[in-house]
C-alpha cells in the first residue's frame, strides 16, 4: 500500500512540470510558424534560415 501511495504522490508531483515542458515547446512553433522571408525566397528549416526558391 505504501509504494502505490508514493508512486501516485510523485505522478501528481511531476504532472505540472511535464505540463510546463510541453507548452515551452508550443511558442518555439509559433515563433517559427511567423517567420516570413523576402519575395522569391522560401525558408528553409534545417538550416533555419531564408534560401532562393527553386523552381523545377
Amino acid at each position: 500500500m505504501k509504494i502505490k501511495t508514493t508512486i501516485a504522490a510523485l505522478i501528481l508531483l511531476l504532472s505540472p512540470a511535464a505540463a510546463f515542458a510541453y507548452s515551452c515547446n508550443y511558442d518555439k512553433v509559433e515563433q517559427q510558424a511567423a517567420i516570413s522571408c523576402a519575395e522569391g525566397m522560401v525558408f528553409d528549416t534545417e538550416s533555419q534560415t531564408c534560401v532562393a526558391e527553386t523552381t523545377s
